[in-house]
């Protein structure tokens, strides 16, 4: 490829981590793809080659669907809150984490089909959920009223120490008895 003989031939993955460093956020496949004037292969590839040489190490790659963002290890969270002098990060309530679950497992999903699994409201949740940056909305639902569909977000993988959704725990296989029937299904991957 021309792209390392055109900047001082630093490699596809040196060229991809130096993009992903000054980006503000997660990236598009397709965005690196256009400005290293490559296939979204080749930046797989590089991907691949970055992450295996980010284990062990104070970074790593999250993912989510086809964005990718260069991030700071879970494991030295820690850390780093001591460094910069951050409070510790606030608990999520025991609501707020039921809430997520359903939200990360079934994405996208809408605030009354939560409701449905949880039986109880969950505006307040919704909103807290919202609020830190944990969950977004995603789309609107087709169907009366059009809902608001909401999924996690990259805060999300970073507060849970997550690369990528493909992370999450396996759910427990549904119990005949004494299991609600409305148990979140496995993992969609969306």
């Amino acid at each position: 490829m021309s792209a390392g003989d055109a900047n001082g031939n630093l490699s596809l993955p040196a060229l991809v981590e130096s993009l992903l460093f000054v980006a503000e956020g997660p990236v598009e496949l397709r965005r690196l793809a256009a400005a290293l004037d490559a296939d979204i292969s080749q930046v797989e590839a590089a991907l691949a080659e970055l992450e295996q040489h980010y284990q062990g190490r104070g970074l790593g790659l999250q993912r989510a669907g086809d964005q990718v963002q260069l991030t700071t290890s879970a494991r030295a969270a820690p850390i780093i809150e001591r460094f910069l002098g951050l409070e510790t990060r606030s608990r999520l309530s025991p609501a707020a984490l039921e809430t997520l679950a359903i939200i990360a497992y079934r994405q996208p999903v809408t605030r009354p089909e939560i409701e449905a699994i949880r039986g109880v409201g969950s505006d307040g949740v919704l909103r807290t959920l919202l609020s830190k940056g944990l969950i977004e909305e995603v789309g609107r639902a087709e169907g009366p009223g059009r809902p608001i569909q909401y999924g996690t977000t990259f805060a999300f993988l970073q507060h849970f120490g997550l690369t990528s959704l493909q992370d999450l725990p396996p759910l427990a296989p549904e119990q005949p008895m004494g299991m609600q029937a409305s148990s979140p299904p496995s993992h969609s991957g969306s």
